[in-house]
């Protein structure tokens, strides 16, 4: 296990600054996923730690020991890629022993080191094939493997699972959440997919841009997003925003109208004045198909997605704007018809004009 920390991290390409004084502690054990669009240096970020891309600015210390300018071979890393990068004139057992071999370990401890490793992932029978002979979840896993056999310190994860198909990534979800607790060790997982994020994560580095824009636990981001894009970004479908300018603000509460829809009175937790710009956000999950709640709207039905466990209802409102519903269950509800969807204003978020939250912390249904 290990702990590390970034401390004002900055990330150059001749003038091009793509990461932008990064903070970051992760504690031992813990299993922290960066996650965010493409594009927003996620990877560039792994790279880093991982000594794979030079920190233009800053500092990196693992175990309270400094490694910012320490060779990448010497930090005690192992990083999965999004390509398995196997060599496949070799055996599974070859590959997973090479790197020891050629770090000149001792043959005894490097077939321990592999029966332990292979023992783990379950692919004993499997270490006498060629990586021909392998499914895409079994090469992920002997990827795994070979970093498993060298001990690091630190496992860094970039993406590892985007090759593979819808079912087998939700197999290796959970064998990669199973290696972790087994493991006890510090892993770094780098995502662009929101859901791998919430269900395999101790804490999640949301990032946009090259900047940190919340550090939380899975339920922390999806309960108390820190601004806008956060909210946007975390949950499936994503938030419904409203456009609403603040009426008044006295006593902790913001009266919000929304054309079209209805005034609102919020409680906030920051300044806010008559006329200010402000964006109301509720979840798909929190609307009520058939009314009901604190405040009601009639959407047309655009399309409905019957999943059997559950309904997504995509209205349109009188002005145009989309509203999605997620109703648990099966609704009989058709396209071109009109629907009644309730809100509760307990469950609502507020944004200010720069995207800042403004509700205060805890306030959710």
């Amino acid at each position: 296990m290990a702990k590390l920390k970034l401390a004002n991290a900055v990330k150059r390409f001749d003038s091009l600054e793509v990461i932008h004084g990064v903070d970051l502690d992760i504690e031992h054990g813990s299993f922290v996923v960066l996650v965010g669009p493409s594009g927003c240096g996620k990877s560039t970020l792994l790279r880093m730690i991982a000594g794979l891309e030079e920190i233009t600015e800053g500092d990196l210390w693992i175990d309270d020991e400094a490694i910012t300018h320490v060779p990448p071979a010497q930090r005690g890393i192992a990083m999965v890629f999004q390509s398995y990068a196997l060599y496949p004139h070799m055996t599974v057992y070859q590959n997973l022993a090479f790197g020891l071999e050629t770090a000149g370990i001792d043959r005894a401890i490097i077939k321990q080191r592999v029966a332990t490793a292979a023992g783990i992932l379950r692919i004993e029978e499997l270490l006498t094939r060629r990586p021909r002979a392998l499914s895409g979840g079994q090469r992920q896993r002997v990827a795994i493997g070979r970093a498993i056999v060298r001990e690091p310190r630190l496992f860094l994860f970039d993406e590892p699972l985007s090759n593979l198909d819808a079912e087998l990534r939700v197999q290796m979800r959970v064998e990669l959440s199973r290696l972790h607790k087994r493991l006890g060790a510090t892993m770094i997982y780098v995502t662009h997919d929101q859901t791998e994020a919430m269900t395999m994560a101790d804490k999640i580095v949301v990032l946009r841009a090259g900047r940190v824009e919340q550090v939380g636990t899975p339920l922390d981001l999806y309960n108390e997003p820190a601004n806008r894009f956060v909210a946007g970004f975390i949950g499936s479908p994503k938030m419904n925003f409203f456009a609403g300018t603040v009426q008044d603000a006295q006593d902790g509460h913001a009266v919000v109208a929304i054309p079209n829809l209805a005034s609102i009175r919020l409680p906030i937790a920051s300044a806010a004045k008559a006329g200010d710009k402000v964006a109301v956000g509720i979840r798909p999950e929190h609307l009520r198909a058939g009314g009901g709640g604190d405040v009601e709207v009639t959407v047309q039905v655009a399309l409905t997605e019957q999943l059997g466990d559950e309904t997504f209802v995509y209205g349109t409102l009188s002005d145009g704007e989309t509203l999605v519903v997620r109703a648990p269950g099966q609704h009989p509800v058709r396209a071109d018809q009109p629907l009644r969807v309730g809100l509760r204003l307990a469950d609502c978020h507020l944004f200010g004009s720069q995207e800042e939250r403004l509700t205060p912390a805890m306030h959710r249904g």
